[in-house]
């Protein structure tokens, strides 16, 4: 065996040697590395050959050269290299740590006093052994970056020596790194430091995953270091321990049960409230005594009863105002204010809890003080928070009266600048976003001084860069397709050309990207012989061939989501009938609806029925036709959104991969919009600002979808033109006004702003 490798390695070091004449200088490098290797491996293998292994362990020597072949394999490939990266230098590396290294180990093995009986040399093999397949299955799981495989060898090393020497793994164990620690110390159970060397690399884990203490902590809790790591569990993640805390009969519940520490305290004493969520977004304000719970309980009500949904809300605007200040001007982050049960998520939930779902479900009712009368008690202060925290649910009209009100709530001389300093700026470009796409925006504006509003707008387009997110640039750019003042728009475009000038000075990269990507986009949007696709390098957005469409047999098709509320319900027999039996032939079946073209092009149309919701039926219906579809090969290239905004989520989480039209029933903001270009980088979107219109929807989809029966190029702006012509066709101002809050892929700046983003960092 022994033999055959040696030969094997001379022969290859020799075909080195050939060709080290020939080769460029720029692989100089790695062929000189190469060679030094594989010399180096004829060293090890040429010791190895005058060592002689006993029958009684030559299996156990083939085992280990078994995890080497795996691991050579597990590339995809064997073929003596072990590829981890690009990077032909670290491939080498790697290769050498787990030939090479484990040879010289199986061979020390063999030849050390150290070990002495038989036995025991077979025990060590199997450390050896283990070691090659830790190493493998953690970089398989990527819980380490194999590129330190050298590392791991000679920590191994270190280790493994004091093992033999029969002192503590401790120490040399404290020297590694966690993820190198974790692929060794599991080896040397038996070792006297095993129990010290699993505390210290868990306080390793807790230093690297603060968020993942408690989740891991249980072990641990008799340890003395257990407390404090529960008081950095908390600051960390309050919610988490928050949860935690729930379980008093648990390990971990137990251990925050008896902390001392005044914050982790108070949590536990929350978490044994009724309704204790209700209370979390106050923790702050309460640690601080600024508020006691006695104080929050006058709103929340005891045993189910006395909750005063007003009283609760505006607690909340006022605490959101508070904890904002410190966010904003004293760089102090409030531990409740993020997170799931964070005062924010609270204040996004009763918005649309107490306020805007109501007046939503009452947008036929032409009185408006009945239609209006769930946010009559809020100031404008809490009307501004109604608003803009409802951003992806509020309709059209529930808007447009909610502004009204604000005004109102401002008293007879208003003046917006003074609304947004006494909420400290907080959301304050989500807010102008809203009143641009709204048509507001311009109101808003005048009800400050001239030189206010200006500053307003600059700030509205500054520091775009320095958010961890793209939100408020794709907020820049989705305002700047809905204002029509031209000056206002001249105002945005120069500011954004600023700050781009900026960014180039400063040589700040990620300035120079966002405002030179907006105004590009925005001068696109002012001159139509700009083309976008050839500028900023993405596919087209101006029209859509019915290639890009079609799967290899020729189909075009296309989900629709219903939802089993009142809404889908109303809508779905309309939407089935308006196919015409001449054109379509409409199969129904028990939980979905099979549409297909019987002229011109495939076009296969799945739509779940929109079964009762309160059931779960719709839910049921989704996902069974998805299974459906997958069995049958069936790739949705088109996929349809109706219903409301908040089924939208789940609508995306569902979304066929790769959709290339998507038609959305409501924008649903910069996140769902972020999640459908993750997973469908070059779709058309089709949005609309509010729920989508059953007359205006059919138009639109019986558009699309006769279009792509026709076989001929999807031409955007010739849709959008002709329906257009429809709906202004019969003087409906309602219907105008329903169609102009729909947005063709075209103008829907935000979502190019985010396709152009991510291209250009794909090439960066």
């Amino acid at each position: 065996m022994f033999n055959r490798i040696y030969n094997l390695r001379v022969t290859a070091a020799s075909g080195f040697f050939v060709i080290f004449a020939g080769a460029s200088s720029t692989h100089m490098k790695l062929i000189f590395l190469s060679i030094l290797l594989l010399t180096g491996s004829i060293e090890v293998f040429a010791m190895q050959d005058s060592v002689v292994v006993p029958i009684s362990r030559q299996r156990f020597h083939d085992r280990v050269d078994n995890e080497q072949k795996i691991t050579d394999k597990a590339d995809g490939k064997v073929d003596g290299l072990i590829k981890v990266s690009t990077n032909e230098e670290v491939n080498l590396q790697v290769t050498d740590a787990i030939t090479r290294r484990i040879n010289e180990f199986q061979n020390f093995i063999e030849v050390t006093n150290k070990v002495k009986s038989s036995n025991e040399k077979i025990r060590q093999l199997g450390y050896i052994e283990e070691l090659i397949r830790n190493f493998r299955l953690a970089w398989k799981a990527k819980k380490i970056n194999p590129a330190l495989a050298s590392v791991v060898m000679d920590n191994f090393d270190a280790v493994w020596q004091a093992h033999l020497d029969s002192l503590s793994i401790e120490p040399a164990l404290r020297e590694s790194s966690y993820e190198v620690g974790m692929i060794i110390v599991d080896i040397f159970k038996l070792n006297s430091g095993y129990e010290d060397s699993k505390k210290m690399l868990f306080l390793k884990f807790c230093q690297l995953n603060p968020d993942k203490i408690l989740t891991n902590i249980r072990p641990f809790v008799n340890e003395s270091f257990a407390d404090s790591l529960v008081v950095v569990a908390c600051k960390n993640d309050p919610e988490q321990l928050y949860d935690y805390a729930y379980s008093t009969r648990s390990p971990e519940g137990k251990l925050i049960q008896k902390n001392t520490n005044p914050m982790v305290k108070a949590i536990v004493q929350l978490s044994k409230l009724e309704n204790a969520l209700l209370y979390y977004p106050f923790l702050d304000n309460i640690l601080n005594e600024k508020i006691s719970i006695a104080d929050i309980r006058k709103y929340i009500g005891t045993n189910n009863k006395g909750y005063d949904s007003v009283g609760y809300f505006k607690l909340l605007v006022k605490t959101e105002i508070d904890y904002y200040y410190r966010l904003a001007v004293k760089k102090d982050t409030p531990v409740a204010m993020f997170g799931v049960n964070g005062l924010r998520k609270m204040l996004q939930k009763k918005a649309f809890q107490h306020f805007i779902k109501p007046i939503n479900d009452l947008h036929e009712q032409n009185n408006l003080n009945v239609r209006m009368r769930a946010i009559e008690p809020l100031t404008a202060q809490e009307l501004y928070f109604v608003m803009v925290m409802g951003e992806n649910d509020i309709y059209t009209s529930s808007y447009k009266h909610s502004f009204a009100r604000l005004l109102q709530r401002m008293g007879t001389r208003p003046r917006g600048d003074s609304l947004l300093l006494s909420v400290n700026m907080d959301y304050f470009k989500k807010f102008i976003k809203m009143a641009a796409n709204f048509n507001q925006l311009d109101t808003f504006l005048k009800i400050m001084p001239p030189d206010n509003a200006t500053i307003l707008m600059k700030a509205f387009v500054s520091n775009l860069d320095q958010a961890t997110n793209l939100e408020d640039a794709v907020d820049v750019a989705d305002s700047y397709s809905s204002i029509r003042d031209s000056g206002l728009l001249r105002n945005i475009l120069r500011n954004v050309t600023i700050n781009e000038q900026r960014s180039i000075e400063d040589n700040n990269s990620r300035g120079k990207i966002i405002y030179g990507l907006l105004k590009t986009i925005f001068l696109s949007a002012n001159d139509n012989s700009i083309d976008l696709t050839s500028q900023i390098g993405i596919p087209s957005i101006y029209t859509v061939d019915n290639k890009f469409l079609a799967d290899d047999s020729g189909r075009v098709v296309e989900q629709v989501f219903f939802y089993g509320d009142e809404d889908g319900i109303t809508h779905f027999g309309p939407f089935v009938a308006s196919f015409s039996p001449k054109e379509w032939k409409v199969t129904m079946q028990k939980e979905w609806v099979e549409i297909k073209s019987l002229t011109g092009k495939k076009v296969w149309i799945y739509a779940n029925r929109p079964l009762n919701n309160d059931k779960n039926l719709d839910d049921t219906a989704q996902v069974h036709l998805a299974k459906y579809l997958q069995k049958n090969d069936l790739q949705p290239s088109i996929v349809v959104h109706r219903g409301h905004s908040y089924w939208l989520p789940r609508t995306i989480d569902r979304m066929p991969a790769d959709a290339k039209i998507v038609v959305l029933g409501s924008c649903g903001g910069y996140q769902n919009l972020n999640q459908i270009i993750s997973t469908c980088p070059d779709a058309h979107i089709i949005s609309t600002k509010e729920i989508g219109k059953g007359d205006i929807n059919r138009p639109v989809l019986n558009y699309l979808n006769q279009s792509v029966a026709s076989g001929k190029p999807l031409v955007w702006k010739d849709m959008w033109s002709s329906l257009t012509k429809l709906f202004y066709s019969d003087g409906n101002k309602a219907m105008q006004e329903s169609w102009d809050d729909y947005v063709p892929p075209y103008k829907n700046l935000g979502a190019i702003f985010i396709k152009a983003y991510n291209k250009k960092m794909e090439k960066e």
